[in-house]
């Protein structure tokens, strides 16, 4: 496959990601309005992180087994990741339209476990496709435009329910009911989601396997559930030395946006808008401007990633470098939100964090690319995704609460302290990492 690949321009390596705009739809109206929903249902807010865990717990069973599915499907009409796009975004688009109508809480923990899981069969194959399809000189672009879009779609999903109530349309509603706000905002994201998936799979053609007869004996050899079991754990256990440096970046990375996305909206609300009851107007409004401040970072995202693009496109980078001043500059933002005065303020903050969610779509996965076998890649995506998870996993049973409490102390606020405080460690991981090619674009 690599002896053939050829440079792509902007709008095509536009296209192949287009999709991943209503991933991110479904990411963030997750991301940003879970825990509303959680709260408006009666969850207490130490017991948010748990109704969380079914997300990542999904995320780590199927992403490696999507992966390795992938690497191992060809269809000269549909094509290697397609097949996988289309099924994710499917249920996903589904999984999404539904969550806001549970009217218990294990109703909507188990609406997230579906969502998450939809959401990450097409997820996986997008970060694969984007190594297949691009030579090693363009990988860091690639992915750069991916996060782009990414960017914007975190930043028109955060502010749907904000828009929707501005539009005339209810953000209060009975105790124990979701507002309307956000059930159309969810309604929305469903649409964009299934929509801008499929505009990938008819814009986009795959390269066909380098030598077709050697990957279906390949194929033929390793078919079966307990074969590819065995290969999957034969890959974690082989796993090229930069992915383990980069999965403690990862680990630090993503316990901080999990901490954001548990805690965000009862620790602001309450810290910043002085609102705590879910059933009143203020909290309501509250949780509205806590969703149109998270999409600021969504939007610096873009404009970050934005430059990227134009810069990689021309210049080589230290991937390296970059990522680890991004992420100390997102860990300085969340820690920036216990100290503002007024909420205007939090525009800085999360314009921060922006900047190293940017860098943690984009970088971590052009580093990795360079150094894993291409005829595995949608495998090692997937398992790459194990570091982004299991954080999340410790997280949810606990590790937030007690470290939150046994570092900072007991008021909500604090949460956003911790997640400050391991971004910044993330950051300086990076210098565990020690492969020039990995590094170096």
């Amino acid at each position: 496959m690599a002896n053939y690949k050829k440079k792509l321009d902007f709008w095509q390596i536009w296209n192949m990601s287009f999709g991943m705009i209503g991933i991110q739809f479904g990411f963030a109206l997750q991301g940003g309005f879970m825990s509303r929903i959680f709260q408006t249902l009666g969850a207490d807010k130490d017991a948010i992180p748990m109704l969380w865990i079914a997300a990542p717990l999904t995320g780590l069973l199927i992403q490696p087994i999507v992966g390795y599915m992938s690497d191992r499907t060809w269809h000269p009409k549909f094509g290697r990741r397609k097949p996988f796009f289309f099924i994710g975004a499917l249920l996903s688009s589904i999984a999404l339209f539904f969550t806001p109508y549970s009217s218990a809480l294990w109703m909507a923990a188990g609406a997230l476990w579906i969502l998450d899981a939809s959401i990450n069969i097409s997820m996986e194959p997008f970060r694969a496709l984007v190594a297949d399809k691009l030579p090693d000189n363009q990988r860091s672009y690639g992915f750069v435009v991916q996060t782009l879009i990414i960017g914007t779609g975190t930043w028109v999903a955060s502010n749907l329910p904000w828009l929707m109530t501005r539009m005339g349309v209810p953000n209060t509603a009975a105790e124990g009911v979701v507002p309307d706000s956000v059930k159309y905002a969810f309604a929305i994201g469903a649409f964009v989601l299934f929509a801008s998936i499929l505009y990938t799979i008819l814009k986009t053609e795959e390269y066909p396997p380098e030598d077709l007869e050697e990957f279906e004996a390949e194929k033929a050899k390793t078919r079966g559930i307990i074969i590819g079991f065995k290969e999957v754990l034969k890959s974690i256990v082989t796993m090229p030395t930069v992915m383990k440096q980069l999965g403690v970046v990862q680990f630090f990375s993503w316990f901080a946006f999990f901490t954001m996305w548990s805690f965000a909206t009862p620790a602001i609300t309450e810290h910043v808008f002085g609102a705590t009851d879910p059933s009143s107007a203020a909290y309501n409004n509250a949780a509205d401007s806590v969703g149109n401040y998270l999409g600021t970072y969504g939007l610096v995202s873009m404009f970050a990633a934005l430059l990227l693009a134009l810069f990689t496109s021309k210049y080589l980078i230290n991937r390296k470098l970059l990522h680890l001043v991004s992420l100390v500059a997102g860990g300085c933002g969340f820690i920036l939100i216990y100290f503002i005065t007024a909420p205007w303020m939090l525009h800085i903050c999360f314009a921060l964090v922006g900047i190293s969610w940017a860098s943690i779509l984009s970088m971590p996965y052009a580093m990795l690319s360079s150094s894993v076998d291409p005829k595995k890649m949608g495998i090692y995506m997937g398992i790459f995704n194990m570091f982004i998870v299991i954080p999340q996993i410790i997280a949810a049973i606990g590790g937030v609460n007690f470290l939150y409490k046994l570092l900072f102390g007991e008021a909500v606020i604090n949460t956003m302290l911790l997640a400050g405080t391991l971004l910044i460690l993330a950051g300086l991981s990076n210098l565990l990492i020690t492969d020039k090619k990995a590094a170096h674009d």
